[in-house]
């Protein structure tokens, strides 16, 4: 461990007060990722959109998210992290207004991909900061944590403050949520957040931006429609030619003097095992998540809302797991933590194998508790590892890095368990129907639980609700797979995460000694060797 891994400038009440700012927009965006979809059925009624349009409303703020995280990461570390930040909260504040005044399904597109490409450049900013105002490991651990908590929080809040305001507001009320909380981020981010940029950054590779760009783009189209629509020749084709131009990209860092993204940051055993450890966690667990919130409201009949305060229990377990996780580092090394709370998380899963169409929501809420129980010390220390394995100056390319994984194993787990659990309800529907079903309710039916949902409507209420119980016991057949699969993979990687960290601690250097600097003692650039956790630059003075 290099010495400035055990030491730091202590944070004060400034930075602790600024740690809330920061909060506030994270809470925000992944809110914002959920209450739409509450908003469709209302939204569709007055806007009238195309099928293909409803798609593009729904599907474009995560695209442009995930496509942009790391250009904007990279751009703040050049332009200035606190800059990019107030921007970013401008634009979002006033792309908010739009969409809720949206009056046409192109406008409500536009304004969408507006709060997309605002939205990537929060989090990287948010994240990037803690890591430079926080200097003392300690600190940054609790700072994280408390970063992560209000992520958590929000995707939990999302149904319920969504419900809400839907059941007394228009559906462009979801949207005007962002406006006061962008609003005090402008108002007190001056005062509160330091200005931080890479001295030594050079200009922007435009072509590496948009090899990222393309990559992002494409691979995250292929696998979302893939999940959303099953295997076809397009989304095929849009994942190879992304992973063709990630090929590119990669390549072209290799040749560039000050690269677009830094490859050197993989170097970090710390940084490169919590990000693999992170992403693919979060691919073993975000499909069988998404399958229990179809549970709750296709098998068992709950509306969204009440689905999300049935949800609501497991959000709140994930954030004591993450708060509890600082305490619990200063007594059990960091590897350990995290194996063993992937472990618990595992168990989690496994119960999910368990459950019936009349077992209830007891099964699938405890299941859920002790998932995000488990999981979350493993997030929060995870996300402080990829954070302190890079050096201050790269803090938000390596935000944005984590954050790209995030969405990238997010979209994978849906797709690929997504898939898994289609095709068994697909082989198992068709045993199951009811006598007496027309030609187009057999083919709703046997495609996804919503077709079957939405024939059964238009059925004699008995033979809807024989529909319904085959449809659910085929779906559960599915779940109970998906999960027994997905136990096994989180257990996997919860033994290679343990085996691989042991003996490293964030901010360390991935347990390999500290590269050298340039002979100015600044970082070097090319192929030279990357610091580990150097101090960080010095604060650019506020209004600069």
């Amino acid at each position: 461990m290099t010495p400035h891994a055990t030491t730091g400038e202590r944070a004060g009440r400034r930075e602790w007060t600024g740690l809330a700012v920061l909060s506030l927009p994270t809470l925000l965006l992944s809110l914002d990722m959920t209450v739409l979809h509450l908003a469709v059925p209302k939204l569709s009624a007055d806007l009238a959109p195309s099928s293909t349009q409803l798609l593009w409303i729904v599907d474009i703020y995560g695209f442009l998210i995930a496509g942009f995280l790391i250009i904007m990461g990279t751009l703040g570390d050049r332009v200035g992290r606190r800059r990019l930040l107030l921007t970013g909260a401008a634009a979002f504040g006033v792309a908010s207004v739009l969409a809720a005044m949206s009056d046409s399904a192109g406008m409500l597109i536009a304004t969408r991909a507006l709060l997309g490409l605002a939205g990537a450049t929060l989090m990287p900013s948010t994240m990037s900061l803690i890591r430079n105002m926080f200097h003392d490991p300690r600190q940054r651990t609790v700072a994280i944590s408390v970063w992560m908590s209000s992520f958590m929080l929000g995707a939990g809040a999302g149904p319920l403050v969504g419900g809400a305001m839907l059941e007394h507001f228009w559906w462009g009320s979801v949207f005007l949520l962002g406006v006061p909380v962008m609003v005090l981020l402008l108002v007190a981010g001056p005062f509160l957040l330091p200005e931080f940029r890479d001295p030594t950054a050079g200009r922007i590779d435009v072509v590496s931006a948009a090899l990222s760009l393309g990559t992002v783009l494409s691979v995250v189209y292929g696998i979302k429609q893939t999940a959303e629509h099953g295997v076809g020749l397009v989304p095929v084709l849009a994942a190879l030619a992304g992973l063709v131009l990630g090929v590119v990209f990669v390549r072209r860092q290799r040749t560039l003097t000050t690269p677009f993204l830094d490859l050197r940051l993989f170097r970090s055993r710390g940084f490169t095992v919590s990000l693999t450890t992170v992403a693919l966690s979060i691919f073993a667990m975000g499909g069988v998540i998404f399958f229990v919130a179809q549970y709750l409201q296709m098998v068992l009949d709950m509306s969204p809302f009440t689905a999300g305060l049935y949800s609501l229990p497991g959000v709140l377990a994930g954030m004591v797991g993450i708060l509890a996780a600082p305490a619990l580092a200063q007594r059990v090394p960091a590897a350990y933590l995290m194996g063993g709370g992937l472990l618990v998380a595992a168990l989690g899963v496994g119960m999910l194998t368990t459950i019936t169409p009349g077992s209830g929501a007891a099964t699938a809420v405890t299941a859920l508790v002790v998932l995000h129980l488990g999981f979350g010390p493993m997030i929060a220390l995870g996300t402080d590892m990829i954070i302190a394995g890079a050096p201050p100056e790269r803090a938000g390319a390596a935000s944005a890095t984590s954050e790209t994984g995030t969405e990238m194993g997010m979209a994978l787990g849906i797709a690929v368990l997504g898939s898994v659990g289609a095709a068994i309800y697909r082989t198992e529907i068709g045993g199951r129907l009811p006598a007496g079903l027309p030609p187009e309710v057999t083919d709703a039916a046997g495609d996804t639980i919503g077709g079957a949902a939405g024939a059964a409507e238009r059925l004699p209420d008995a033979l809807g609700a024989a529909l319904m119980d085959a449809a659910g016991q085929a779906f559960v057949t599915g779940l109970r797979t998906t999960a027994a699969v997905s136990a096994v993979i989180v257990a996997v990687i919860a033994v290679a995460a343990t085996a691989l960290l042991r003996g490293v601690t964030p901010g360390d250097g991935g347990g390999h000694g500290e590269p050298p600097a340039g002979e100015d003692g600044s970082p070097t650039h090319g192929k030279g060797p990357l610091p580990q956790a150097d101090p960080a630059p010095e604060p650019v003075e506020a209004g600069r």
